[in-house]
């Protein structure tokens, strides 16, 4: 029986419940979930082995890489300078950036970038992987290529080039990194532990990840079998050329080791930041509230920052999926507390989220990655804390 470690109050029970069952019945090997009420943590809990091949324990002090849950904390940023007028999100990228405005984006505003918008999810020609790790030959490679939608009409999940896209803006507009930016305006502030970007010093704490491929590979499967709701997507799995892809092979080659030290000391600001579930949750808390004197943005920026710009069916994703700037809203996908919740879900499993009509944050991190739409492992959290706050 796995080893459950943290605090929970009375009232909050059902969440380690639901925590403990993930272990026992829907695959997790190490976690941690935190969830902040109104300012205030009332979830903490941790539990099983960071590392797999060692059997190393998942302690107080284990850090997990979250994948796209980065996201949320980079559009964060993003609104930050928004908020102190150093950055208009509707004004061209062009104006910050000037080199992106070849091959017709010149009109390109930032809110598009962060929305999902601006049809720049694959590049000609993938930029070598060592090369894209040092940015700038990402960064020119994106200024250069031309959109593969007409930028506006339609919006498809940026899974890697947001990486390069929102991150080139806020280095041209605040003079530094992203995870340099993170680190002074949101990590330091709130005292987590979050990095986009690893130190070396912090290698030795980060849990190592685990796959779990799914139990049936669709793309096997015959046609006629298929689920007619599936069919599109599977047709697009089997294309080399399309974008659904195309979009995860910007680099070459296109796969990512993101447990080497190379990738996790690299400022990937959509893709491999890494922390606690407690960061995140803590981060989301600091969105919809004060904590501990620390509030990240103002209400008026939060309800701009988090009205829809992008929804509908996605160009790459090829399902239905909502964006505010920066964040997913939820969605069928997207197991979120209700409809004015906003975060970001990660490859495999993890997910970090706010619900300011309940005062609630959320951050959930894992290190078995989970593939396939099986994985009920957050959506049960969730559920749980569901059943605990007041309907509205």
């Amino acid at each position: 029986m796995t080893t459950i470690g943290g605090e929970v109050p009375a009232g909050f029970e059902p969440v380690r419940e639901a925590f403990e069952a993930n272990f026992a019945r829907h695959g997790d090997i190490g976690a941690a979930v935190c969830v902040y009420q109104y300012g205030r943590p009332v979830v903490d809990l941790r539990g099983g082995v960071a590392d797999p091949a060692t059997g190393r324990p998942w302690t107080r002090n284990t850090i997990q890489l979250v994948y796209s849950a980065t996201k949320g904390a980079t559009a964060t940023l993003a609104h930050m300078l928004a908020e102190r007028g150093a950055l208009d999100l509707d004004a061209p990228v062009a104006k910050y950036w000037p080199e992106f405005a070849a091959n017709g984006k010149a009109d390109i505003p930032v809110r598009w970038l962060l929305s999902h918008r601006a049809g720049l999810v694959a590049l000609d020609r993938p930029v070598p992987l060592r090369d894209a790790l040092t940015w700038h030959p990402m960064a020119a490679a994106l200024a250069a290529q031309r959109p593969q939608w007409t930028p506006g009409t339609a919006h498809g999940y940026h899974g890697r080039t947001w990486d390069w896209l929102v991150g080139e803006v806020i280095r041209r507009v605040s003079g530094r990194s992203p995870g340099t930016f993170f680190a002074e305006q949101i990590a330091s502030p709130l005292g987590r532990d979050f990095y986009i970007g690893l130190p070396p010093g912090e290698r030795g704490r980060v849990s190592r990840m685990a796959y779990r491929r799914p139990d049936v590979d669709l793309t096997t499967v015959p046609d006629e079998s298929l689920p007619e709701d599936l069919r599109e997507q599977v047709a697009a799995w089997r294309d080399p050329g399309s974008l659904s892809n195309r979009a995860y092979a910007v680099t070459d080659p296109p796969g990512i080791d993101f447990d080497s030290p190379e990738v996790q000391a690299a400022e990937l600001p959509a893709s491999n930041g890494i922390g606690t579930a407690h960061a995140l949750a803590r981060m989301y808390a600091a969105l919809i509230g004060e904590v501990d004197g620390v509030r990240l943005l103002t209400p008026e920026t939060l309800t701009w920052a988090t009205e829809e710009q992008a929804g509908g069916k996605d160009q790459v994703m090829l399902i239905p999926s909502r964006f505010s700037t920066g964040c997913m809203l939820p969605a069928e996908t997207n197991p979120m507390l209700g409809p004015k919740s906003f975060g970001h879900t990660g490859r495999g499993g993890s997910l970090a989220f706010a619900d300011p009509e309940h005062g609630i944050a959320f951050g959930y991190v894992m290190n078995h990655v989970v593939a396939g739409s099986d994985d009920v492992r957050a959506a049960s959290l969730v559920d749980a804390l569901r059943a605990l706050v007041p309907r509205g």
